[in-house]
């Protein structure tokens, strides 16, 4: 199954940057995101998943960020998922792996999960 999330997520170091503004905010951009993702997966998967192993394929605008700040996104995805009740836990038994690569597309930024029921 694939889900598609349009444009660029936060990375690690947004979400610092977040947390050190204010002792909500990092909490707050964690929120918002999820919601964002969680409206997603609403619209793209109807299905529930025991255990999985996710490909995140990252297609960024350019090459400012490190490959490791970009991939910091997936705690919002995995989250996101178990929100929506695709996945019944993000731990140890529900997602058994996950590979990551990395690409530009400076038209249509954006982050593609292939999700296969493990």
């Amino acid at each position: 199954m694939l889900l598609v999330l349009p444009g660029s997520l936060p990375g690690h170091n947004e979400y610092i940057k977040a947390c050190r503004a204010s002792k909500y905010a990092g909490a707050e951009l964690k929120k918002n995101v999820e919601e964002l993702i969680q409206w997603q997966i609403k619209r793209q998967i109807r299905k529930k998943f025991t255990s999985v192993r996710l490909e995140f394929i990252w297609y960024e605008p350019n090459r400012k960020r490190d490959k490791d700040n970009i991939a910091f996104a997936k705690k919002f995805i995995l989250d996101a998922l178990q929100a929506t009740g695709v996945l019944s836990g993000d731990g140890w038994g529900q997602v058994i792996g996950f590979s990551d690569e990395f690409f530009v597309d400076k038209v249509n930024p954006r982050v593609e999960i292939f999700i296969e029921a493990v």
